[in-house]
Formats: C-alpha cells, sequence, structure tokens
C-alpha cells in the first residue's frame, strides 16, 4: 500500500504524472500506451480548457458514435478514417520500395465474404449505370506475372452508394468480386463506372466534421484487396483521373501512382470506358501479410 507520503497530489500540472504512476514500474506496451493517450488528452484539456458543459458534450458525441455502430455500420471506423488516424497507421506499417503499389486503407464498406467470380464476368448485379471494362495484371517487382493471385474488389455504384448501403435497393453482393489472375498474371471484369460521393453525414461523425466545414468527399474510385503467397497483400484504390474532387479526398487515399484514366474500350462487345492497371507485389517479410 503507499504511504501518504508517496502520493502525487492531483492537480493541472500533475495529472498526467498521476495517472501514469498507477501502473507503477512496467515496460507493458499497453501500459505506456495507454498513459500517452491520457497525457495527450491531458494536455488537451489544459489547452482548451472546456467547461464541464462542453466536457459533457464530447462524451455525449463518443457515446453517440458507438450507439451508431452496429453490423453493417461502423461509425468508429469512419471517425478514425476521416480524421486520418487510419491513413497514418497504413503509412507507418505498409513503406515498400519504389515501383511497388502503395496501400491505402480499407474503408468501412469492405465485406470478407465476397463471393468468387469467373474472370470476364460482370459484378453489376443490376446492369444499373455505364459499362466499365476493368483489365489488369499482379506482377513482382521484377515484373514477373503472379499467376492465381486473389482479387478482391468492391465499388460504389453510379448513385455513389455501395450494395451494403443499401440493402433493400441493391441485390446482395452487388458490384463486388473475387478474382483469381490466370497463368500471365492477368485479370479482366466487367462493371459499372462507379460515381464520387459524400461521406455518410447522417451519423455523428459526419455531422461533427460537416458543422465544422470540412469536406466530406470521396472521388471516384475502385477498391481492391490484392493476395498471394509469399507476398505481402495489397489493399488500395484506383482512383478515375477525371474526377474534380481528387485533390479533397476524405480518407487521404489519393495517391499519383493511383490515379487512371477510365479510357474509352476499342472491345466490340464492352461499350463505354475501361481503365487498365497494374498491382506490384513485394516477397512478405516475416511478421508481415503473406
Amino acid at each position: 500500500m503507499s504511504r501518504a507520503a508517496d502520493l502525487i497530489t492531483f492537480n493541472e500540472t500533475t495529472s498526467a504524472e498521476a495517472f501514469a504512476s498507477r501502473f507503477g514500474a512496467t515496460d507493458d506496451a499497453t501500459a505506456r500506451l495507454l498513459s500517452a493517450v491520457v497525457g495527450h488528452v491531458h494536455e488537451l484539456i489544459k489547452e482548451f480548457r472546456p467547461t464541464q458543459e462542453q466536457w459533457r458534450k464530447v462524451i455525449d458525441f463518443l457515446t453517440e458514435v458507438g450507439h451508431a455502430s452496429d453490423e453493417r455500420r461502423q461509425e468508429w471506423v469512419l471517425f478514425s478514417d476521416l480524421v486520418g488516424a487510419s491513413a497514418l497507421v497504413e503509412e507507418i506499417n505498409s513503406r515498400r520500395p519504389s515501383g511497388a503499389t502503395p496501400n491505402t486503407i480499407r474503408g468501412p464498406f469492405f465485406r470478407a465474404d465476397t463471393p468468387e467470380r469467373a474472370l470476364g464476368s460482370s459484378i453489376s448485379l443490376d446492369g444499373i449505370g455505364e459499362p466499365l471494362l476493368v483489365e489488369g495484371r499482379v506482377e513482382d517487382l521484377d515484373g514477373l506475372p503472379i499467376p492465381t493471385a486473389e482479387i478482391v474488389t468492391w465499388q460504389a455504384n453510379a448513385e455513389g452508394y455501395y450494395e451494403n448501403q443499401q440493402p433493400d435497393l441493391q441485390p446482395e453482393f452487388n458490384l463486388r468480386g473475387t478474382f483469381r489472375t490466370d497463368q500471365n498474371g492477368r485479370f479482366q471484369y466487367r462493371t459499372v463506372r462507379p460515381s464520387g460521393y459524400g461521406v455518410p453525414d447522417d451519423g455523428p461523425v459526419g455531422r461533427l466534421l460537416a458543422q465544422a466545414g470540412y469536406p466530406l468527399h470521396r472521388p471516384a474510385h475502385l477498391h481492391f484487396v490484392v493476395r498471394a503467397p509469399g507476398f505481402e497483400t495489397i489493399t488500395t484504390h484506383i482512383y478515375d483521373a477525371s474526377d474534380p474532387k481528387l485533390g479533397e479526398d476524405a480518407l487521404f487515399g489519393v495517391r499519383k501512382e493511383l490515379v487512371r484514366p477510365f479510357e474509352s474500350s476499342v472491345a466490340d462487345d464492352q461499350p463505354g470506358p475501361k481503365v487498365s492497371v497494374t498491382f506490384v507485389m513485394v516477397r512478405a517479410r516475416p511478421g508481415r501479410s503473406k
């Protein structure tokens, strides 16, 4: 038991130290991280000096974010994405050599149960929108093809909505598919041209940032997760070069290497534009995604 003489008096100067001292001398990473987080929170409180009523509003906001999260919507993921925390964690943990495809965040609309489809098939189950041909290749840093690589793709429709945002309006797994590259590392599928969209502002996170004047735009894009044994998994986007909101991506995902023109297609059986992509994978290192 601590003696009275050893107690740290809790005041504005010692608040963070008083919290951290409760852990004692420890090398536990969770304790160190928690102490650092609390220390930053205390510094913010000292800087902005909120009233009790203002601090209660912060607590109410955090509570509302939790209540808005369920199996179809993860408001905490949205919060992490919009403040750049997700992008920063991704940047720190997925640095790759020049020429490799960069990672971006996965976003809140990914589904792990996306069905596998045949190369050349369409992921547009309702056929609504301008046809788009997507073709590409998966290779390593030496330019050698990676056969049977798994490619999971998903996207918004022509109105800017994902299938799991509109379960009553879009078919199950609309604009989603899992493909395998052929022996030359190539893949191809048909879809519709996606639209850019506004980040959902019907929840506490979107409402707060909109009130603060923060841009809540996402330029038109396609999502991809690319996996192959022995290689680091790629989680990334491909952005439509013609979208005027490229410089305002609310999730900080746009990289110049990921911007592609959606060009006119020369295929007789595929009207509309096409986009060509190349995903360059790097060999997995110990402890990294495989």
